[in-house]
């Protein structure tokens, strides 16, 4: 297993993987509920949409991939799309409600 600050590590990389429809992160729209680094040096990472009709669903699942595909000691990527932890707008960050305002979204 690996240790907390690895996992925060991959948090902080997902941070630079946004949205194709607003410039926010995945990570401050509250769209990943957990990452899990396995033994074989593979990231689990489970996450949700916000509906189950968002069109953007496959580009971002592939930014996800790609992204945290670019650190060093990752051997790939499995991704898990959940809707028991759906999304609601208290999943996003302070920094994503500031983000949404600016544009001009209330949440």
């Amino acid at each position: 297993m690996c240790e907390p600050n690895e996992i925060s590590r991959y948090w902080e990389a997902l941070k630079e993987v946004v949205d194709p429809e607003f410039p926010i992160s995945v990570v401050d729209m509250g769209l990943i509920t957990d990452i899990k680094k396995q033994e074989n040096d593979s990231i689990d990472v489970w996450m949700t949409f916000t509906s189950t009709a968002c069109a953007c669903m496959d580009w971002i699942q592939e930014d996800i991939k790609a992204r945290l595909l670019q650190e060093p000691d990752v051997a790939g990527v499995n991704i898990q799309v959940t809707w028991d932890k759906a999304w609601t707008h208290e999943r996003l960050t302070e920094k994503g409600r500031n983000i949404l305002h600016n544009w001009g979204v209330t949440v």
